[in-house]
């Protein structure tokens, strides 16, 4: 099972629309007896998510260099480029994972959405080629749709995900 460790200013609320966990299901499987106090540190477990630790495979991404890096047990597999979001929707930076995969979603999302652990963000193709390499996206982070689908035939859910300006 994958452990969410609580950083500051989250609420289990929030953390459960980052990972489209239904919030009592959290209070549930963390046995939390008053939701509205959890604590900076405190682990909160995430049902249906596998242990990362367990996974072989990592992302990396630079969003100055506009760079997506696949690792396997540290090992650099590939490099791919990638479009980031532009200013005033910069992507965010943090550790996340990817919780679900959705091929096909269409429109600007290209031939697949790879959803990460914070609302309304992920891992994308696109409708538009010629965004690769520049801040132009609302924060999303957007790739060839012949990477992205190579991307997400090697990774599984759970891979973590290292965001880095």
């Amino acid at each position: 099972m994958y452990q969410h460790i609580v950083k500051p200013g989250e609420t289990l609320w929030a953390i459960s629309e980052d990972y489209r966990v239904p919030f009592q299901t959290l209070v549930q499987v963390n046995q939390i007896v008053n939701p509205n106090v959890i604590y900076v540190g405190q682990a909160i477990t995430i049902p249906g998510l596998p242990n990362p630790n367990e996974i072989p495979y990592s992302i990396h991404v630079s969003t100055s260099s506009r760079t997506l890096t696949l690792m396997r047990n540290q090992t650099h597999v590939k490099t791919y480029p990638i479009a980031v979001g532009r200013i005033l929707h910069q992507t965010p930076v943090g550790e996340f994972v990817v919780i679900n995969k959705a091929p096909n979603p269409g429109g600007p999302f290209g031939t697949m959405w790879m959803s990460l652990s914070k609302k309304h963000y992920g891992i994308h193709g696109t409708n538009d080629p010629s965004s690769i390499g520049k801040a132009v996206s609302r924060g999303c982070i957007r790739m060839y749709n012949s990477d992205v689908e190579e991307l997400a035939r090697t990774i599984p859910i759970g891979t973590r995900v290292f965001i880095r300006s």
